[in-house]
């Protein structure tokens, strides 16, 4: 994403909070290291809140936490409580900076509560859909062993589809059985992969790979290519994934967090630590891990409401 998107989004702005805005993208990117996705997020919700103010906002300390109130409130109105949660934790992360940087002495949005989040369970698929799903690719073509590699991998691992594209061939230690993957924020974290999915990997890089280049290209570093030899795309995979999803019959809906999520689930219901499951996903607070552990609970009541003779 370049500047010249993000500065278009406050052309409207006082010459002094479109400053201050571009300070605070640039620690962003900088200090913190967030993506170009999470930058886009940050510089949407923040510009969002800073054009709803009224031209008597010269200076940072004009605003108010009534005006922060105000706002939350409005777009409370049609918007989902997850994302006005997400707006107001941009608008403190952006006061929390201006503070650090001597423009204000008290956040206005510190005192301002975000909605309660319903929590719902993860989507997760059941190991015999999994198996399903996996026993449908066919990898018999290059095509083929990329997508049964794409797959075991990242059921395997539990990584997220923009993790899974950005793999590159020095990511992947075979003998080990590891893959070096960058999350959210550039942090690195090694994940271990099973058999299965070592040898998905063995016969795609043997077989399959060198096949999609033509002989006019060079060769690319990164792991999963598209049929033109190019970097596969987060779109490009959500795609074959629901077609492999619709070949094997699963008439629910199945995405790229689905394996993810069935990833965790699986391993808790085998037995796995729950740090040791955090420390996979990538999860910086382990609240968000256990989630999985109610999915896991939730199960075993079915099987008991379904199986005891007095349910």
């Amino acid at each position: 994403m370049s500047a010249e998107t993000l500065n278009s989004r406050w052309d409207g702005l006082p010459a002094w909070l479109a400053e201050r805005l571009d300070r605070f993208l640039g620690y962003l990117r900088v200090e913190r290291g967030l993506s170009e996705n999470s930058l886009e997020a940050y510089s949407r919700d923040i510009a969002r809140f800073l054009n709803s103010l009224g031209k008597g906002k010269t200076r940072p300390t004009d605003i108010s936490s009534e005006d922060v109130l105000k706002y939350v409130m409005a777009i409370s109105r049609y918007m989902a409580p997850r994302s006005v949660a997400r707006n107001l934790s941009a608008i403190k992360s952006f006061f929390r900076f201006l503070a650090s940087e001597g423009e204000i002495s008290v956040n206005p949005a510190r005192l301002v509560d975000s909605p309660r989040i319903p929590r719902t369970l993860p989507d997760t698929m059941t190991v015999a859909e999994v198996e399903r799903l996996l026993e449908n690719v066919a990898p018999t073509s290059p095509l083929g062993l990329r997508d049964r590699a794409m797959l075991e991998l990242m059921y395997g691992t539990g990584v997220r589809v923009s993790e899974l594209v950005s793999l590159k061939l020095l990511d992947i230690y075979l003998e080990a059985g590891f893959v070096r993957v960058f999350g959210k924020g550039s942090k690195e974290r090694l994940v271990p992969f099973g058999g299965k999915a070592e040898k998905a990997l063995r016969d795609y890089l043997r077989e399959g790979r060198p096949k999609i280049f033509s002989q006019k290209r060079t060769d690319s570093p990164y792991l999963f290519l598209n049929a033109r030899g190019r970097p596969l795309t987060r779109q490009g995979f959500w795609k074959i994934l629901k077609r492999y999803a619709a070949k094997a019959g699963l008439s629910r809906r199945i995405t790229p967090h689905s394996l993810r999520h069935s990833f965790a689930s699986h391993l808790l219901e085998g037995g796995a630590d729950l740090r040791s499951v955090q420390a996979m996903l990538g999860h910086a607070d382990i609240s968000t891990t256990q989630i999985y552990t109610h999915v896991t609970r939730e199960r075993l009541r079915q099987v008991h409401e379904a199986c005891h003779p007095r349910p």
